[in-house]
């Protein structure tokens, strides 16, 4: 399967901004975001991990996680991908504890 453009998009644009950009900037990553219509599939998921930025980015990183988490495989995935990202290990986290259910 290959990988949307909305998906490319964002991920292309780089990590999400730090709750210290301009109001702009963060506009504009919600707007990427918000292209991206759920569910996604577990290859744009994994891409989207390189999304994450350095804090929650005023609930942006929430946003991008619960929609990493509606791909078909998302409670059994891996996520490799920016792996040192706060962000990705709490992703990991939340897919271990689904997976023990």
């Amino acid at each position: 399967m290959s990988i949307r453009l909305e998906v490319e998009e964002l991920v292309r644009s780089g990590p999400l901004p730090s709750e210290e950009a301009t109001e702009e900037e963060i506009a504009q990553a919600q707007h990427l975001l918000d292209r991206i219509t759920p569910p996604v599939s577990d290859e744009e998921a994994q891409a989207l991990t390189a999304a994450f930025g350095p804090d929650d980015c005023y609930g942006l990183s929430w946003t991008l996680l619960h929609l990493i988490e509606t791909a078909p495989h998302a409670r059994d995935a891996r996520y490799r991908g920016n792996a040192t990202n706060t962000w990705v290990q709490l992703l990991n986290a939340r897919a271990g504890a689904a997976q023990t259910e």
